[in-house]
């Protein structure tokens, strides 16, 4: 017999929509669905039942490369499901809160090797009905994805590139940040720094262009909090074996020498997004300082240790249906697939029309464990998130710090804040 009240217990640990709690008193039990991200194109359906209302499908494309990559550390090394992962757990949780609203969500999975053209598999994954595509690409295909998608009026959910650039010059009106801009992650480090009134700085960056950009980054965090960086290094990329025998040896002797003339700093920064040195800093540093950045105290949108806010829950769910802990990729892509759920219940509809004017309404927030609803910003579609500081093995504490306020959203003192934009929508 069904029991409203043991569902709605049971349904509690879920992230659902506020129209959900309406529902329940007067839905019956769904079909059961499957939820799984690698589902064929539905069958034409059976007819209906009297009195039950047929499920409308929402695709939802996820679109991303992958290849499997060297780290200096194996234990660096991102899962083959890594993103894609968060999505079909996503899905899963669209689909319980949809079957009461007559929605069925399916996730339609492409993955292209780096370097390989984004054209067909976009332009297929839109022919087939897919009008959100979640991406987790370069800079470069996330901006070509969603010029690609403006003819067609389909939406790009940006769960990969932290390019500060899409958020601001390359901005488009139909591509949504669900990952985090540069700028918001080093503010995020920076806040805390400062909180800890470690103001001097040391930096050792990388001689790669995302190295770059990330140093670019953290000096104009410490231009805005009141950091000072006291020297600066380039980490030259020699190539070579990154595991040999003597490998810890040598980098037991070379790192100290490389640093030792270095000014007197508080913490040591590292730029090493490319993964050449920066593993190889916490340490082994010339004077005992505390190491930050993309090394040592790292900020992300995502922990695997984060169990806060409820996080225990979602990383139970995740473990569960991956096998493994939630990493920072698998959040945003989770949440990228539920900012459409949410709007999708919130809006009753399965029409892409209401659901995008939703998502860009002020009424549109979206829950990710993060301690606080999330929004967009309507300057440049980048959802606003805390930035969690985290150890390899613990998070230590999650940014805006107590003391940098706002006068709209404490939110907003991460990353581009709309007085700062150069972001001019085109439409």
């Amino acid at each position: 017999m069904f029991d409203p009240d043991r569902l709605r217990n049971r349904l509690s640990s879920l992230v659902l929509a506020p129209a959900l709690v309406a529902a329940m008193s007067v839905a019956a039990p769904a079909q059961e669905t499957s939820g799984q991200g690698t589902a064929p194109k539905p069958a034409a359906p059976a007819a209906a039942s009297p009195g039950k209302k047929q499920l409308e499908t929402i695709r939802i494309g996820y679109l991303r490369t992958y290849e499997r990559t060297l780290a200096l550390s194996v234990l660096d090394i991102p899962p083959e499901d890594i993103g894609l992962a968060g999505a079909r757990v996503a899905i899963k949780d669209n689909d319980t809160t949809g079957s009461f609203m007559g929605q069925k969500f399916v996730l339609d999975e492409v993955t292209l090797k780096p370097g390989e053209s984004i054209d067909a598999s976009l332009q297929k994954l839109i022919a087939d009905g897919d009008h959100y595509i979640v991406t987790d690409l370069s800079a470069e295909d996330t901006l070509k994805a969603a010029d690609i998608a403006k003819t067609s009026g389909a939406i790009i959910l940006n769960a990969g590139s932290e390019a500060d650039r899409l958020r601001n010059d390359d901005c488009r009106n139909n591509m949504f940040h669900i990952a985090p801009s540069r700028s918001m992650l080093t503010d995020g480090l920076a806040q805390y720094l400062m909180w800890k009134q470690w103001r001097n700085w040391a930096l050792v960056e990388g001689e790669h262009p995302n190295d770059q950009l990330f140093a670019d980054a953290l000096k104009r965090s410490a231009e805005k909090f009141g950091g000072n960086i006291v020297g600066e290094k380039v980490f030259p990329d020699r190539g070579g074996a990154r595991a040999t025998d003597s490998g810890q040896a040598e980098v037991q002797r070379q790192i100290p020498v490389f640093l030792q003339d270095l000014p007197e700093h508080d913490v040591l920064l590292v730029a090493d997004e490319s993964e050449v040195f920066g593993t190889y800093i916490p340490w082994r540093t010339w004077i005992p300082r505390p190491v930050a950045g993309t090394a040592g105290l790292v900020p992300g949108s995502w922990h695997p240790a984060s169990e806060q806010w409820g996080g225990a829950q979602i990383q139970n769910r995740f473990v569960d249906a991956s096998g493994r802990r939630m990493q920072a990729k698998d959040m945003q892509a989770w949440t990228a697939v539920r900012v459409i759920g949410e709007a999708a219940s919130r809006t009753q509809s399965a029409d892409p029309k209401k659901i995008d004017a939703f998502i860009r309404s002020k009424d549109f927030t979206v829950a990710a464990f993060k301690g606080q609803r999330l929004t967009f910003r309507d300057w440049d579609w980048q959802l606003r998130q805390p930035v969690l500081l985290a150890t390899e093995n613990s998070v230590v504490t999650a940014s805006p710090q107590d003391g940098f306020l706002h006068q709209v959203s404490e939110l907003d003192t991460l990353g581009t804040d709309r007085p700062e934009t150069t972001c001019k929508f085109a439409d």
